[in-house]
Order: structure tokens, then sequence, then C-alpha cells
């Protein structure tokens, strides 16, 4: 025996669930399409703003080629406005900062390094400015803070880099032991700067 006997039973017991259900079914199409729509316009509009966002940081990359901080400034600022989510904006803000340190604006170097530690979005990206915000804060004369930077705790492939760091703050201190003991293991570990750091522990007899 089929479950609805009859023609109209089938029709009736539709009208039923119909009612009961009709109104989550439709909920749940629309929703259905919405998704797949708004994950096709969210994956288009992710492709534009990468594309402008590159755009951007072309023109950036061409004017700090060329020394025009000016330019470089002005272009460099709209993109991190504009596309700050992006990884371009934080390439730029890591290329303003050596440029302003350059042209003695060092405050404001250290505020876009701090940026980037603030809105990396990537580990390698926070540790390279982390760095670079502790040898400025060394370079200075603030001790504390270079100390407080480089105590952080990094990953595998930066420890070299912060080791070297703390070898410079112990050297700063007057603790020659522990800084050539820091920058041995900094090369060990790997360095960006081997030749710099195997003069200082020259210099240190080590």
């Amino acid at each position: 025996m089929s479950t609805y006997q009859t023609e109209e039973e089938q029709v009736e017991a539709l009208k039923k669930w119909w009612a009961e259900n009709g109104r989550s079914v439709i909920a749940g199409v629309i929703i259905g399409l919405l998704v797949v729509g708004g994950g096709k316009a969210w994956i288009e509009y992710n492709r534009v703003q990468a594309e402008n966002a590159s755009a951007f940081y072309e023109g950036f990359s061409q004017a700090a080629a060329a020394g025009d901080l000016e330019k470089a400034l002005k272009r460099g600022e709209g993109l991190i406005q504009q596309y700050g989510r992006s990884t371009y904006a934080r390439f730029a803000a890591l290329e303003l900062a050596r440029l302003q340190y350059e042209a003695g604006e060092k405050e404001k170097a250290r505020q876009r390094l701090q940026w980037v530690v603030d809105n990396a979005g990537d580990e390698a990206l926070a540790q390279l400015a982390r760095v670079r915000l502790a040898r400025l804060a060394l370079d200075a004369g603030a001790v504390d803070e270079a100390e407080r930077l480089a105590a952080k705790p990094a990953a595998d492939a930066w420890e070299g880099e912060f080791l070297g760091i703390r070898g410079e703050i112990k050297l700063e201190k007057g603790d020659r032991d522990g800084a050539r003991k820091d920058f041995q293991e900094a090369l060990r570990k790997g360095v960006s700067t081997p030749l710099l750091v195997r003069m200082k522990l020259a210099e240190l007899g080590g």
C-alpha cells in the first residue's frame, strides 16, 4: 500500500506540508542563492581590490626608487588608506619607514613600523617590522624599548635576528661575554648581516 492512497490525498498532504514548511524552503533557496551569488561577488570584489592595490603599489615603488619622497609619501599614504588590509599596504609602510628614517624623520618611521606590527596579518611581516623597530630604538639610545621588542618570542626563522639585537643590547650595557654568546648563537641560527656580526665578534675576541 502506498503512503498516499489517492491523488487527492497526495495533493492535500502536499498542501499541508507546504503550509507548514513553504516559508522555510523559500528562505533556504533565497539564502542559498545569496551565498552562491555573494560568494562569486566577494571573489570578484577581492580580485578587483587586489588589482587596484597592485597598481597603487607599482606607482609607489617607482616614486620610491626614483627617490621622490614627496610623491612616494602621497602614493604610499593613498595605498594604506584605501587598501590598508592588503599585503601591498604593509610592504608600502615598511618602505615608507625606511625612506622617512633616511630623511631624518625617525619618529614617523617608528610609527610606520608600529603600524605594520599592529596590522601585519602575517607573522613574517610582523617579525620583520619588530626587528627594524628594535634596531631603530637601539639607534636612538632607547635600550629598554629595544630590549622589550627583542625579548618577544620569535619564530625560528627570525631567532637569529633577535639574538643579534640582544647581543648589541648586552654590548651597550657592558656585558661583553653575554654579547659574544648572543652573536655566536645568532650566526648559528642565521642572520641577514653575518659579516657585521662577525666583525662585532672579532672586536670582542670571539
